[in-house]
């Protein structure tokens, strides 16, 4: 009795193992608000808004500029004051007009040689020659302030 709960143990996990996984990225999404306005975007939305490119410490990332996202979520960003992003572990940051406003300030959703790396996330904030703590990763959030 105990060999034949064995087999079926060995089996239940191989098959378990054989199972087609879910990607990561399917199902995650990033929400752009300003309080007032709530609009939530999977990759494919991103895409649909047209793409640029922007490099940060030799590697070239796929994405839209911040400024684009938050004109298509409604929100004006000539009359916001700051714009803060918001990553799945709490990790915050605040930019200023100089850069949200920048046409090189991206939310990516890959590199230029394939998906964003898995400790990116799905999605993540590149702002070129500025500091690590300005390009958050795993981006689950953008605010808008006014």
């Amino acid at each position: 009795m105990k060999r034949i709960l064995f087999v079926l143990f060995v089996l239940a996990l191989t098959l378990a193992a054989c199972a087609p996984k879910q990607e990561a990225s399917s199902g995650a999404a990033l929400k752009v608000t300003d309080g007032t306005v709530e609009k939530t975007y999977s990759v494919n939305d991103l895409k649909a808004l047209g793409t640029v490119q922007a490099s940060d410490k030799g590697v070239s990332y796929v994405g839209v500029p911040l400024k684009v996202l938050l004109q298509d979520a409604g929100i004006d960003p000539s009359k916001l004051s700051a714009v803060k992003a918001v990553a799945s572990d709490g990790f915050t940051t605040n930019y200023d007009p100089s850069l949200f406003l920048a046409d090189n300030t991206l939310v990516a959703y890959a590199r230029a040689d394939g998906p964003l790396a898995e400790d990116e996330g799905t999605f993540r904030m590149v702002v070129p020659d500025q500091g690590g703590k300005l390009n958050p990763r795993m981006l689950v959030e953008v605010d808008a302030i006014p």
